[in-house]
């Protein structure tokens, strides 16, 4: 059922191709509003400066970008994304050292944030319905009746068209904000006379720094893995600032890797010889042994926009009909949690679902759909702000208590660590785990959860009598073990392998 002749999407990013595939089929057109000029090929560009730091595309995510585009997921993995089991693929530091190798029931898609662009882009051509404009910048809206129960936004006002205006009106049935962290919406919005929305948020002081590198043709026997990540520590007696650091090798297409460190409130590394020094001090050398073996491609890019910043539409008593807000212009994580596309795909998902239950795009569908984006963002936010509010550095309107801050400081680490034991032997409590990671399942449903409370407190018993099934880890001084450990016994493995596309992941395990 069409909804109205043109939708208008601010932003042509992840979100903004989400957006304009999930609306497609509710209008005759659908009109993507791109500040910059895409280049054919994969490149970096001044609109998404994440692209130069390593992406997790979380299974929800996955499922919902192969949702609104059939055919997405083959596509990523055509084009050269690494389907993997992490548990078999990585090598991971945490807590006591090296953790086992183990099989699980999580699968991922590795790849950069670039190619999964690529593939949208790809995928949004096909849709007919669809029209992409670059160069053209977004200035402002046309909206009616502001200072009533009734108003709309009815357009936007650009620059850039092809039509030569310097100054534009656009008219929209329909406009979704995908524009990021730096939308003006809401100061536009507030101009034209309503009310500010409420804004939450949480900085944690969170800087990474990565580089980009090819792998070696040749790989040592030591180089089993595909993914190595390093966590910081969980000592509370005087270590390394290095050893706070959270780090990985993060495998992408082309045999190419990207390397990062991040933590919260440490100045990290900007130019390359002070990366090649940082990396060797880490608490695991064969983090750094591995750098060394690779050929660097890429400069050093850093980033300090990390803060949490939700911006709460919901709350206002009447929000402008014809507008949406998706992806970061809605709820910015801190990026080193991985839920930014994510969490986009689905709003974009949510909002395609409540078109398909619409008859009119009036004041009270965009009180519904940002009543429901709220209940599907409150678990993403609880969970974001989980860690970053054990900081005394962080700032923002979400600080928490003096108490609740020192203990979220003292046990998070400790905490994660003994989830991911108990995960490693408790199936069910790894069921749990994995959908919350994925952003399948809230935190707050999995830690009410009677089975997962019993998991975790008998794998504590188990460990103070030494009855684990499983080492708690291995001198991460040393390289990281490739066997490979089931049902308690280990047996010799050999390189991460990529799953085939139909094939029971935890079959690698076994081979």
């Amino acid at each position: 059922m069409r909804l109205g002749t043109r939708a208008v999407v601010l932003g042509g990013s992840i979100a903004g191709m989400c957006a304009a595939g999930a609306v497609a089929p509710y209008f005759d057109e659908v009109l993507v509003l791109e500040r910059d000029v895409i280049p054919d090929d994969a490149e970096h560009r001044r609109g998404v400066p994440q692209s130069k730091h390593p992406h997790f595309l979380l299974n929800s995510g996955r499922r919902a970008m192969d949702r609104i585009f059939p055919g997405f997921e083959d596509a990523l993995i055509e084009a050269g994304g690494l389907h993997m089991m992490p548990s078999q693929a990585a090598a991971h530091c945490e807590g006591a050292g090296w953790i086992p190798r183990g099989e699980s029931t999580m699968s991922m898609v590795y790849s950069s944030r670039l190619l999964i662009e690529r593939t949208l882009r790809t995928r949004l051509a096909e849709v007919a319905n669809v029209d992409v404009e670059e160069g053209v910048s977004v200035i402002g809206l046309e909206t009616a009746d502001a200072d009533s129960s009734s108003g709309r936004v009815t357009g936007v006002w650009v620059t850039g068209r092809e039509t030569g205006s310097d100054r534009e009106l656009v008219d929209a049935d329909l406009v979704i904000d995908t524009l990021g962290r730096g939308s003006q919406v809401s100061k536009w919005l507030t101009k034209a006379g309503w009310p500010e929305a409420p804004v939450q948020s949480l900085d944690a002081g969170v800087t990474y720094t990565s580089r980009w590198y090819q792998k070696p043709v040749d790989l040592p026997d030591s180089w089993w893995w595909a993914q190595m990540s390093v966590m910081p520590t969980a000592q509370t007696s005087p270590h390394p600032p290095e050893h706070d650091f959270l780090c990985q090798i993060f495998p992408i297409e082309d045999d190419r890797v990207l390397v990062t460190m991040g933590s919260w409130g440490h100045p990290m590394p900007r130019e390359a010889d002070d990366f090649v020094d940082t990396v060797h001090r880490l608490r695991a050398p064969a983090f750094g042994r591995a750098v060394d073996m690779c050929e660097p491609i890429s400069d050093v890019f850093v980033t300090r926009s990390t803060g949490n910043r939700r911006r709460r539409y919901d709350q206002l008593e009447n929000p402008p009909a014809g507008l949406v807000v998706i992806g970061d212009a809605i709820c910015g994580f801190n990026p080193f949690y991985a839920q930014g596309m994510s969490s986009a795909s689905k709003c974009a998902v949510l909002l395609d679902e409540h078109l398909a239950g619409a008859s009119t795009i009036d004041g009270a569908f965009a009180k519904n759909y940002f009543a429901a984006q709220r209940s599907l963002l409150d678990d993403i936010w609880t969970l974001a702000l989980a860690r970053d509010q054990g900081y005394a550095n962080a700032e923002g309107t979400e600080i928490a208590p003096k108490w609740r801050q020192q203990l979220a400081f003292r046990a998070a680490w400790p905490l994660f660590n003994h989830i991911s034991a108990t995960v490693r032997e408790d199936a069910k409590v790894e069921e749990h785990f994995t959908a919350v990671f994925n952003l399948d399942e809230s935190v707050t449903d999995m830690v009410k959860s009677p089975r997962v409370l019993f998991g975790l407190a008998r794998h504590g018993v188990k460990r103070l009598l030494g009855r684990t099934r499983l080492p708690m880890g291995f001198d991460c001084e040393l390289d990281p073990p490739s066997d490979i450990w089931r049902d308690g016994t280990a047996t010799p493995g050999g390189r991460a392998q990529v799953i085939e596309r139909g094939s029971d992941p935890r079959s690698l395990a076994r081979a």
